[in-house]
């Protein structure tokens, strides 16, 4: 048999064997996303059906979604108007590289599980109003090159281990409520690292330290303080004449009363 023969024939047979089935890792997930999310205006177009089946080699089923050799490559949601919140059971993808929900409505913690997809590169979580704390375990993410988590209601300090993404190129936490001091491996970066400048953490009135300003006095300004003491003095002041005139006033009455007296007494009896 020659060798076009033999290719011929291998072409046949795999146009005729069955398609392998999806992952069901890839299924958990995207399931439990569609179940944690609320979809008001059906951009996402998901259905249980098409998510049964999300790859079809390279292809996706699902609006949003990539696939790479079966599985899911990267999910990109931006602008859809999703509500709801991130399902942990989204770190079943775990040959996820790309994740980007931003510009929704989105509410609810990070999921610290997201550590569990070793392979993410890209995080885009900005523009929605998520909340609690930025997990720490995102640092096991070794390959992230993008976190971008803007413009959220994240509250507590920045986690020091992010300091240790050396892939780290854009970070970006600004208009948040986070407070405490910048870590130095994130603000002052040092040797090759990319350096993130003041507009990664603007907008975080209680956030301090390089690039930043240092932290700001929680006690009286020294405005403050010369106006108290200008008022206090001033008020003391006011007390003090208050109380001359009244005894400047009692003792004039008292001396009347006894100029009176005296002119009663002096005057002759007829």
């Amino acid at each position: 048999m020659n060798f076009s023969r033999l290719t011929l024939m291998l072409i046949f047979i795999c146009a005729f064997l069955p398609p392998s089935s999806p992952d069901p890792n890839d299924q958990s997930c995207l399931t439990k996303l569609f179940e944690s999310i609320e979809d008001p205006h059906n951009f996402m177009n998901w259905t249980r059906s098409n998510i049964a089946t999300p790859c079809s080699g390279s292809l996706s089923n699902l609006v949003g979604a990539t696939c790479n050799n079966g599985r899911i490559y990267k999910l990109s949601l931006p602008d859809f108007s999703l509500q709801g919140s991130i399902s942990p059971y989204i770190s079943n993808c775990t040959n996820m590289q790309s994740l980007d929900l931003s510009n929704n409505s989105l509410t609810g913690p990070i999921p610290a599980e997201l550590q569990f997809l070793v392979n993410l590169a890209v995080l885009k979580l900005s523009s929605n109003r998520l909340s609690g704390n930025i997990p720490p375990s995102l640092a096991m993410c070794a390959y992230l090159n993008v976190i971008d988590l803007h413009d959220n209601a994240l509250t507590g300090a920045i986690p020091p281990q992010l300091g240790s993404l050396v892939r780290l190129s854009v970070f970006d936490v600004s208009g948040n409520r986070l407070s405490g001091p910048i870590p130095a491996s994130l603000g002052n970066r040092t040797g090759n690292l990319p350096r993130f400048n003041v507009s990664s953490y603007l907008g975080n009135k209680d956030l301090y330290g390089y690039p930043l300003g240092p932290m700001k006095s929680k006690g009286l300004s020294v405005v403050a303080i010369v106006g108290i003491g200008l008022g206090s003095g001033l008020l003391s002041l006011l007390l003090s004449f208050t109380v001359v005139c009244v005894w400047l006033r009692v003792t004039d009455q008292k001396m009347a009363a006894e100029q009176e007296d005296k002119i009663s007494h002096s005057m002759p009896e007829y």
